[in-house]
Formats: C-alpha cells, sequence, structure tokens
C-alpha cells in the first residue's frame, strides 16, 4: 500500500455498532452479537480483523498470478481466530486456509503459499504493532 489508509470509528446511542468510514468514501458497520448486548448489525471486531487478512491474502494471490500469466482461476481463504481456545502463553492463532483454483503445478502452489504468507496484511500482523494513542 502506497498511500496511508484512514478509517474512522464512531459509536453513539445505539449498544456497540460502530459507523466505520474511510478516506475513499467506503462506510461499513461493526458490531457485537445479540448475545453480548449488540445488535447483529455487522461483524465483531475480531471478524474484521480476519476479513482484512482474508481480503488480502486473496488480492495478493490473483495479483501475483496475473503477472505471472498463471492461471489461477479463484482463490478461497478460510479463518479462524484462537480456533481451539486462546493459548496459554498469551499469544493469539489466526488459522488460516487458502484454496486455490486453476491449472497449477506443485511449483506453482508452493510459491503461491510463500506469496500468501507475504502479503501486507500478514506481515503487519506478524510483525512488530506500535499503536500511538491520545484522546482528543
Amino acid at each position: 500500500m502506497n498511500t496511508p489508509a484512514t478509517v474512522s470509528a464512531a459509536i453513539a446511542s445505539t449498544p456497540y455498532t460502530v459507523r466505520l468510514g474511510d478516506d475513499q468514501g467506503h462506510q461499513w458497520l461493526a458490531d457485537e452479537p445479540d448475545e453480548q448486548g449488540g445488535a447483529n448489525a455487522g461483524p465483531d471486531p475480531h471478524r474484521l480483523l480476519l476479513s482484512a487478512l482474508g481480503a488480502c491474502t486473496a488480492i495478493t494471490l490473483k495479483m501475483y498470478a496475473a503477472r505471472k500469466d498463471w492461471p489461477l482461476d479463484g482463490v478461497e481463504v478460510a479463518l479462524d481466530f484462537n480456533p481451539d481456545g486462546k493459548p496459554e502463553d498469551g499469544s493469539s492463532l489466526i488459522r488460516r486456509r487458502i484454496a486455490v483454483f486453476g491449472k497449477l503445478d506443485a511449483q506453482q502452489r508452493e510459491r503461491l503459499l510463500q506469496i500468501a504468507n507475504a502479503c501486507p496484511i500478514h506481515k503487519v500482523l506478524s510483525g512488530e504493532i506500535r499503536i500511538d494513542s491520545a484522546l482528543e
């Protein structure tokens, strides 16, 4: 990504329903499920995080295959957050399963896995993250 991404989040009187928007004019919602007191009007924050990794993985693989003129017909990415419960060491686990479709040979498939592990969001999530927070 060449330009900084800017996203805003705002919550008002509806419990846990958050309006999200970005600098490109997109708008969407996040929420908590009914059983957590939310309205289930959108995905919860963990699902939003997984969706960023899934989208980045699929897009990165399609772009790479197109540049190489490889016969990648489609990509499906399934993601689970802490599928076996929270690890005892306090870390988190994202399980990612990637299905690629097309007449790809074993070397192309292996290279696509390497590329998936180098997608920008994968790099962010697996690297050190610093968050600079301030109240206004």
